[in-house]
């Protein structure tokens, strides 16, 4: 059996709409098509893969969730601002506490940003036990027109659940390897190798959305002797920029143009390979490659080629659509992304070395509900790292690696511009790579951030909420690598309403919708947060 890719070529324009989805959220056990036992995962309707969600810009996606799981869970619409929604953004003791097991919850969200987007589980890391899938917003005035378009959805699938893996990530003497059990590769949420062919017509322009919801490894896609015209980055259009590789990162997404040839004499391959120099050398898996048919001939020979395209994507030179110029910044905010240890040399990851706890109360309660406190990054708990914004001030971001391991960072609530990459050991200055003074930055809302390098990225807090900064390598986030930015608690005060939906998910579950990060109204009584010290550097049992 093989997999036909997802193929549009005509969309019906309409008014505004509701795009309802009911899915009911539960564990099934499956192996994904894959040669590995099949395990406990978690899936829609007692089905495998999740649908893809489609809609039209302006419309308003109604997601009724049916939490079937024993454990509370919550979705997070990936991309999608939710500008005056931030209690829909779907962050677990952030912007709510989650859909109670054997409850009800609806999300409502305007999508008012074009684009390609994913919803994936943003409790207990349920992205990495298969509770993801695309979310293409169209619009029908989009600069760039195409004749047809495919989807590619890149997924890793671990023989592990998240649960199974944990202690083998923090523990000081875990019981098995991190690698003994490696991933395979998905492609639209099956074995890479049921995924069809791609059907060129001769002289046709084809968009092909890329989106990877990788939990760890990146993904490459290319097609012989074709061209790809970037025109899309995490939702935000570019001016266009040729290259013949796209690479991404967990998280990121990028749309191409790929004009077919005018000619049928030939028939051509596409490859998607998982990989990463950051991951230990797997025969068959890092690196794995998928080699699809891009057909103009059922009878025609395949082009011949030696070697298959690779290479990083220029951020600093695509450039966003819009035309902005670099942000001048306000407001300075160093970011260490680091690993450490607790003194029972159990292993965490942390910004600054504060690894992430949820609060007692989540955070954007504890915004609407502590008045002039709400603008006392204490209020919000010492272990969630929280920095307060003000509204409308330009933020600038130094997002530093300086061990071996990558970080994709992905911020809620907005896009950010892309402004400097360098690493992490030149003293000197001397490989720094910055944005072309005349260049609009490019725009996007995940950068990777590769060991031992760093970037430097801007933003407008424009978009009163709690918002998570968070690395999005499933790892890592589990571990802790997680910080919340609190934007303009002062006016959301003023505008913000959390619907009774949201506050009886909380009543639900015992969970106190008041108050700071500890439960308590007025005051720094915050002492029954959680509190833990900050990361050791070295390893306490090393010794």
């Amino acid at each position: 059996m093989r997999f036909s890719l997802g193929l549009l070529c005509s969309l019906a324009v309409a008014q505004a709409k509701d795009v309802i989805e009911n899915w009911d959220i539960g564990f099934v056990t499956t192996n994904r098509g894959l040669d590995q036992p099949a395990r406990k995962s978690i899936g829609v309707n007692g089905q495998f893969p999740l649908p893809v969600v489609e809609a039209v810009l302006g419309d308003t996606l109604i997601l009724n969730v049916r939490n079937s799981l024993d454990v509370p869970t919550s979705l997070h619409a990936h991309g999608i601002h939710q500008f005056g929604t931030n209690y829909y953004d779907g962050v677990h003791m952030v912007t709510e506490c989650g859909v109670a097991p054997r409850s009800n919850f609806t999300y409502e969200i305007p999508l008012m940003q074009a684009g390609t987007y994913w919803i994936h589980g943003h409790t207990s890391e349920q992205n990495y036990d298969g509770l993801q899938t695309t979310l293409i917003v169209y619009n029908p005035n989009d600069t760039y027109s195409a004749d047809c378009e495919y989807l590619f959805a890149f997924e890793d699938w671990w023989p592990l659940t998240f649960m199974e893996t944990y202690p083998l990530l923090t523990e000081p003497n875990p019981t098995a390897g991190l690698f003994d059990t490696p991933p395979g590769m998905l492609i639209n949420g099956a074995n890479a190798n049921l995924t069809g062919p791609i059907n060129f017509v001769a002289g046709n322009t084809y968009r092909i959305r890329l989106v990877s919801m990788s939990s760890f490894p990146l993904f490459e896609f290319t097609i012989d002797d074709h061209e790809l015209q970037i025109i899309e980055v995490d939702g935000v259009a570019t001016k266009p920029y040729n290259t013949n590789v796209v690479r991404l990162a967990p998280a990121e997404r990028t749309s191409v143009l790929v004009t077919a040839k005018e000619t049928t004499t030939l028939n051509y391959q596409y490859h998607v390979t998982m990989f990463g120099d950051f991951l230990p050398a797997i025969p068959g898996v890092f690196p794995s490659t998928y080699n699809g048919s891009v057909v103009y001939d059922t009878d025609a020979p395949f082009f011949e080629v030696e070697t298959i395209a690779t290479g990083f994507l220029d951020e600093l030179a695509i450039e966003s659509l819009d035309d902005e110029p670099a942000l001048v910044p306000d407001h300075h905010i160093y970011l260490n992304a680091t690993s450490g240890f607790h003194e029972d040399g159990s292993t965490f990851e942390s910004f600054n070395q504060v690894t992430y706890k949820h609060p007692l109360v989540p955070s954007i309660l504890s915004a609407l509900t502590t008045g002039d406190m709400a603008t006392s990054p204490i209020t919000y708990g010492p272990d969630t790292n929280t920095h307060v914004l003000k509204y409308g001030e330009i933020i600038e971001m130094l997002l530093w690696s300086p061990t071996n391991l990558p970080h994709p960072i992905h911020l809620h609530g907005h896009a950010f511009q892309i402004i400097e990459k360098g690493f992490t050991n030149d003293t000197t200055g001397q490989y720094r790579k910055q944005v072309p003074a005349t260049n609009a930055p490019l725009k996007r809302d995940t950068i990777f951030i590769p060991g031992e390098e760093y970037a430097i990225v801007r933003f407008r807090a424009n978009n009163p909420g709690l918002w998570s900064l968070h690395c999005h390598i499933t790892w890592h986030s589990g571990m802790g690598l997680i910080m919340l930015f609190a934007s303009a608690p002062e006016m959301m005060q003023e505008s913000v309403q959390v619907p009774d939906g949201v506050l009886e998910q909380c009543r639900l579950q015992g969970i106190l919708t008041s108050g700071n990060a500890a439960g308590n109204n007025g005051g720094f009584n915050y002492a029954a947060a959680p509190n833990d010290p900050y990361l050791l550097v070295e390893d306490p049992l090393s010794n």
